[in-house]
């Protein structure tokens, strides 16, 4: 092996302090070439991913989805009158459970899985494996699935305002674990510029479920009276049930990780693996835990950049149904021009013309069509600030940490939403849309600055990396990986 010249460092995203040492070349400084797969393979190949994993994880969200706003369609069922709901008794009950759904602890199983199976040596991991068949996806998303279900089923049994209070806030604690799982487990099998459409068809999917809860909950309100329960009880009694059946069928369906995925070839395993490792860096990502992972993703200023503009995104999705057309139409496009703000910033665009045509004293017709702009701009634009911050993390650890942190603090949107439509405000609700504007208007401030942070950071990364070049220092291996999203050859996506 050579011996060659490279840094010591202090690096951030603004400089790179150089001062020359010696170090021994790593055997894997050079790419690995990829397994050989024609183009129609390859799109075979993540076709037959996509069949495998997507549609068990759409059906588990569209449960999440019915399940955590079904309490809309009870109260149109009785649910207020028979537990005396009166004041603001409701409005603390939704709230309630987006407060609790802070999921930051959601990811924590998956990193504990990657922890174990990589530091532990081969006969220590047969005495961990319990620890670690609990903590795998087939076991931690399919089990949350069915526990919510449980809870959701028991729900229609309450009887007083406490106990609807407490089952909301059990079921916001079960669901949390759901939707950053699920986020930052496709992280683990497609490649960053693949993953807003599939996040796309996972949320889009399940958030048709808005389109015909409501059918779907007046055919049940028939069976009001049966057993001596009214129509919100059965509500929840059944759909609770039909998440139960759904979370079994997913401990049978849902596989693990491409590495240990049978229904994929060896040299397809082998692929998707190489697609990943590679992905964000020429030398592959760090895949060993420290404690300085987490450190890094609360330290991260784009991490808290784009929970602001999370705010701006989920806050008026809490209150409206979902257009798919125009989020497919938006994933699609993103992942083809490899860029997530421009769709993120039209969809924000589409927000305030929403709420301004609904805040203004027009005929309900024109609200209406306000109201459509709200539903597409907030629903499309979703997708594409989740990626976009998976995209921009490297190193699993840090991404899975880093985008919990996103998740769960921008999830305290839903809580704000749950009350500023107040029933006093009707039929204009101007202090609500008036509050959602201003949601709005935070996104458009918080978006172009880390815009244009991302593009400072990658500007002074090419000139490093030129200047780097022309005085032949070069990293190792090793200390690529170490530094992750901070490394020099390491661009942000836009």
């Amino acid at each position: 092996m050579s011996t060659v010249t490279t840094p010591a460092r202090s690096y951030s995203a603004e400089k790179v302090e150089v001062e020359a040492v010696e170090y021994t070349a790593s055997p894997d400084a050079t790419h690995v070439p990829p397994p050989p797969l024609t183009p129609e393979q390859e799109k075979r190949l993540w076709r037959k991913v996509d069949k495998r994993i997507l549609p068990i994880l759409t059906i588990m969200y569209l449960c999440s989805f019915l399940d955590r706003g079904n309490i809309g369609n009870a109260k149109i069922q009785g649910l207020t009158t028979q537990l005396d709901l009166t004041g603001n008794k409701y409005n603390i009950a939704l709230t309630m459970y987006f407060i609790v759904s802070i999921n930051y602890w959601s990811l924590a199983p998956s990193l504990y899985l990657k922890y174990f199976s990589h530091t532990v040596s081969a006969n220590a991991q047969q005495n961990v494996s319990l620890v670690l068949k609990k903590f795998k996806p087939s076991r931690w998303l399919p089990g949350i699935t069915l526990l919510w279900g449980v809870i959701m089923t028991l729900m229609g049994l309450v009887k007083t305002y406490p106990q609807l209070v407490g089952t909301r806030i059990c079921l916001g604690i079960t669901e949390a674990g759901l939707f950053p799982g699920v986020v930052y487990y496709l992280t683990l099998w497609y490649p960053r510029h693949m993953l807003q459409y599939r996040v796309g068809v996972f949320y889009g999917g399940a958030t048709i479920a808005g389109a015909f809860s409501g059918i779907l909950a007046y055919g049940i309100s028939f069976m009001s009276g049966t057993a001596g329960l009214l129509g919100w009880s059965w509500i929840f009694i059944l759909e609770g049930i039909a998440t139960v059946v759904v979370g079994a069928t997913a401990f049978f369906v849902l596989v693990d990780f491409p590495d240990t995925a049978k229904f994929l070839t060896p040299e397809e395993r082998e692929y998707i693996i190489w697609r990943k490792k590679y992905d964000n860096s020429s030398v592959g990502e760090e895949e060993h835990f420290q404690l300085r992972h987490i450190k890094a993703a609360f330290m991260d200023w784009q991490v808290w950049l784009q929970i602001m503009v999370y705010f701006a995104v989920i806050t008026p999705q809490v209150l409206i149904s979902v257009k798919a057309i125009v989020l497919l139409i938006f994933a699609v496009w993103s992942d083809r021009v490899q860029l997530r703000s421009p769709f993120v910033f039209a969809g924000l665009v589409m927000c305030m013309i929403g709420f301004v045509i609904n805040i203004s004293d027009v005929p309900v017709g024109v609200k209406y069509f306000g109201t459509f702009f709200c539903v597409s701009g907030s629903y499309a634009a979703f997708p594409g600030i989740i990626a976009w911050l998976g995209n921009n993390l490297a190193g699993q650890y840090k991404r899975g940490v880093g985008m919990a942190l996103h998740i769960g603090i921008g999830n305290f949107g839903g809580a704000i939403a749950s009350n500023i439509y107040l029933s006093e405000d009707a039929p204009r609700y101007v202090l609500g849309h008036a509050l959602e504007l201003m949601f709005v208007g935070i996104g458009f401030i918080f978006l172009p600055i880390t815009v244009l942070a991302y593009k400072r950071a990658n500007a002074i990364r090419e000139r490093q990396q030129r200047e780097m070049e022309e005085k032949g220092i070069k990293f190792s291996p090793e200390e690529l990986r170490r530094l992750g999203d901070r490394a020099p050859d390491f661009r942000y996506t836009l």
